[in-house]
Formats: structure tokens, sequence, C-alpha cells
């Protein structure tokens, strides 16, 4: 996809790189999932925790190698929703908010594995490129847009030495970033920059915003914690709360398995090979059935977590599986040192993750492209950034196929002619289905064809039974008008589309040496010779 996406060179698999690369992106991951915690009105812990276990069954079991699941915001903006009023249908003080939020996760999980079993990930190839392109661009867009709130402390913007402070550290981490792949490529470039800021704060006793700072602002008290430990979800069960918990089911299940099948689609591109999206559904739908057990907020596929990854070397799955488990053990026993890094150098890390996801070709070919691309891609980076990754994909698939249908419709065709014997021709181009059927009927002149007609079907296609429901309204007219109509080759998928149709319409197939004929079954007639 040269002048689309930018590649990421291809590496064979190395341990080192795994295993460094799975580092930078455990401590990239521990902001967001204390983040998107506080989105979704939970405890840092249970994102935390989400996020591990969400990396861990999926880097293992998921279908595609090299790539980082977690807590996401896209699902944490539905979840803030289900826990309000998950709160409201509970006792005062009970928490059932929380306790729906772990049982939907089990339906939601439910829902995935059967998409997965079903073999449904292979539909994300029907996703055209203009939405992956809005898609890219949404997503880059609303990771710059969660690095801003980074930028307050207390609840309040920075200001003054202290704004100037996070932009030098932010600047710093971005120039090592570019600078040093230029120099070496045996270390992580983000890993390297974290690291080496981290260690001018400490040392230079910088004053300004760390992974503590941001956790106690937002109403925790830190990230060390224990285990997580297995508690079937306490709730109610019974028609009602299955009501309530289900719409939230589909709602989370879907932009789950989109987050996760565009992102592997997109990893696919920049690393030109390829996973397996239905076995990647059945792990997330996994992780997720896990996170409902043992108190995580479940998740799916980060983009910008996974992006770290594999611009850091990590192309196998044991850097998942080293992210997730050095996030279990900063929650386990790193917690002091983690809480010490600057919040800049991983906002740092998340802007160069911006500038690498977003489809800067997209600025040259929006002149060069169609119109209704070009809709496309501002439709669904809009929707994107306005409302969520689900509602802006499936806006987006939606209108490019009805501009697909409207520019096939418009386009069948009718070539006439009379030979010399008197039968009138209609040679047919274009598909004939729900879209086009209106404009194929106009295409013929009942009443001043003369008795014999032949309509050719070389050149097109009976899609849908709209295109039968034709066929057979205008086989009634030359019918009613004594005149007989022949179907003249016919394909052998329209054929068996019309046989399987009998009821509708009665075909009769004969066959010769030259071409085949589908006869009307109104009245008996004689094959169509050349």
């Amino acid at each position: 996809m040269a002048g689309k996406f930018e590649f990421i060179e291809r590496r064979s698999f190395s341990f080192k790189d795994d295993i460094l690369s799975g580092l930078t992106v455990a401590l990239a991951l521990v902001p967001e999932a204390v983040a998107f915690a506080f989105v979704a009105g939970v405890s840092p812990i249970i994102g935390l925790y989400g996020a591990f276990m969400m990396g861990i069954v999926t880097s293992i079991f998921g279908g595609r190698p090299g790539m980082i699941s977690g807590a996401t915001g896209a699902m944490a903006v539905v979840m803030v929703s289900l826990v309000k009023e998950g709160n409201a249908l509970g006792a005062a003080g009970s928490n059932a908010g929380l306790q729906f939020l772990f049982a939907t996760l089990l339906l939601a999980g439910a829902i995935q594995i059967f998409a997965g079993i079903f073999k449904l990930g292979k539909y994300v190839r029907l996703i055209p490129h203009p939405v992956m392109m809005g898609f890219v661009n949404g997503l880059a867009i609303v990771i710059f847009l969660s690095q801003l709130g980074m930028f307050k402390s207390g609840g309040e913007w920075l200001t003054g030495v202290s704004l100037f402070t996070m932009l030098a550290l932010v600047g710093l981490t971005m120039a090592i970033m570019v600078i040093l792949p230029k120099l070496t490529s045996k270390v992580p470039a983000a890993l390297t920059g974290i690291l080496v800021v981290s260690l001018i704060v400490i040392f230079g006793n910088i004053e300004t915003e760390t992974v503590r700072s941001f956790v106690i602002s937002g109403g925790g008290e830190g990230i060390k914690a224990g285990l997580p430990t297995f508690n079937v979800p306490i709730i109610p069960i019974n028609w009602e709360t299955i009501k309530f918990m289900l719409p939230y089911a589909f709602i989370l299940a879907a932009i789950g398995l989109i987050e996760s099948l565009m992102t592997l689609n997109l990893i696919d591109e920049l690393t030109e090979t390829h996973g397996n999206g239905n076995r990647e559904c059945i792990a997330q739908g996994s992780a997720n059935i896990i996170n409902g057990f043992f108190g995580g907020m479940g998740g799916c596929a980060m983009i910008g977590q996974s992006i770290i990854n594999i611009k850091s070397g990590g192309r196998g799955r044991l850097s998942g599986i080293t992210a997730a488990l050095a996030l279990l053990a900063f929650i386990l026993f790193g917690s002091g040192i983690i809480e010490m890094i600057p919040i800049a150098a991983l906002v740092g890390v998340m802007f160069m993750v911006v500038i690498g996801t977003f489809a800067w070709s997209t600025f040259k070919v929006i002149n060069k492209i169609p119109v209704t691309d070009a809709i496309v891609i501002i439709l669904v980076t809009g929707l994107t950034v306005a409302f969520d990754l689900a509602v802006a994909v499936i806006a987006g698939v939606i209108f490019s196929a009805l501009v697909f249908a409207w520019d096939n419709a418009i386009r069948i065709r009718a070539r006439k002619r009379t030979d010399e014997n008197g039968v009138k021709h209609y040679e047919i181009y274009g598909p004939l289905f729900f879209g086009s059927t209106q404009t194929f009927m106009q295409k013929f002149d009942v009443q001043n064809d003369p008795q014999e007609v032949i309509i050719n079907f070389s050149e097109s296609r009976v899609m849908d039974h709209s295109g039968i429901d034709a066929i057979n309204k205008i086989t009634e007219k030359y019918n009613a008008a004594g005149k007989k109509l022949h179907l003249q080759h016919l394909s052998a998928d329209c054929r068996r589309l019309i046989q399987k149709a009998e009821d509708i319409i009665d075909v009769n197939v004969m066959e010769d040496p030259e071409y085949i004929v589908a006869v009307d079954g109104f009245q008996d007639m004689n094959p169509v010779t050349k």
C-alpha cells in the first residue's frame, strides 16, 4: 500500500526486539488504561486489570501476532452510560453499575466468540479503502485529543513554567524518537525516549506531572494492587436485567470487533503480513469474558499501542505477552518506579503515534479521487471524532454501498436492433438488481415491438429477486400483447437464480453449441437460432 500508509520495515522474529518493544508498550499502557477507566467511571485498577487480561489472552491466542489489546476509549464511552444506569437500578451505595458492567462483558464476549465461530471476521474485507483512511485519520485525531487532557493538573490547564516544562519534555521525547532510529536500530526509540526523559526529570528534580500525580488527580490512590480475583457478577437474573444489558453487549461487541479487525487489517498492510480475523474475534471475546469474571473493564485492539509495538520491532506473540506481564508486574511490584515516570514522556510517544497513524497521503489524493470517496473519508473521520468508531464505520460502509448501488443502477444500458427476420434484439449491459430494475423496464417498447423479441444477457447479470421480478413483469407484458419473448445468453449463475424462483417465473433452460437460451414459461417456444 505504498503511498497510502507508511510501510514499516519487515523484520524477522527477535526475542530482544519483542521484549524491549513489549516493555515500551507496557509503559504507554499505564496512563491510557487509567485515563479510560476514569472515562468509564470506574477505578483505575479496573482499567489496568482490563488492559492486562485483554493483552495476555489476545497475545497468546489472537489472530495477529504483534497487535496489542487493552482498555480502549471507544468502549469506555459506552461503559459510562452502562455503569450510570446500572447504579440507578441497584440499591444506593451498592455499586451495582460495576456488577452490570462485568455481566455485560460476559454477554459481549460470547457475541464476539460466536462471530468468530461463524467466521464473520472475513466481512472486514467489505470495508472500502476510503472508510479505512477515514478510520485511521479519525482515530489519530481522537488519540491526539485524548492526550490534551494530560496538559491539565487538578482539572485546570497548565500555564506558565509548568506548561513550558511539559512542552519541552514532550518535544525532547519526540526528538529522540525521530533522531535515534537514524543512528541505530538496536534499541527501541520510544523506550529510550521514556527512559532518558524520566532520568532527566528524576535526577534534575524537575517539577512536572507524573503518572502518580495523574492518577491521584483523577481520584485514584496509585496503581499498586494485588492479583485480580475470580468473582461471578452479582446481579439479579431476570428478563429486565437481560433486556437492559443486551443492547450494551451488542454495542460493545460490535465496537470491539470493528476496531480490532480494522486494526488487524491496518497492521497487515503496514507489515505486509496476514492475520486471522476469525481467530482474533474468538480471542477478543474470550478475553472480555475473563474480564467479566476477574474484574477488568474489558477492551479491544489498540491501534496506538500496536503501532508503537511494531515500530519498536515487536513482531511475535512474545511482544504482547511481555507487555501484559510487565503491566502486571508494574501493578504488583513496580508501582513506585512507574509512578515516577513523567506524563510528558508518554505524551511524546503518543504524539509520535498520532503522526505515524494519520494517513497524510489523504491530502495528496483528496482532489484526485472520486468526490464520493472524498466525502466518505471526511464523513468517517468526522463521525469517529464526534461519536465513535462503530457509528463512523457503519455509516461509511452504508454510504459507500449506496453510492456503489446508484452507480451501477444508472449504468444499465440496452442496445436495440432488428435482424433480417424481423426479430428485435435487446442487448443488455450492466447488472440487473434492485437499483436498476426501473431503468431496465423503461428500455422496452412492448406495444411497438415485433411479434418476436430476444433479450440478450451476455453482457449483464441477474443479481437478485428484484431482477427476477423485473424479468417476470416484462414477460407478462409481452405475453399480454401476444408476443414471444426469449431470454438469451444467461450465465450459469443467473440460470440457477431464476430456476430457484420457478414459483415466480417458470423457466425452461435449453442448450445448443453456440449459447444457452432460457425461455419464459407463459408459452411454448422453440430454441432461437443464430
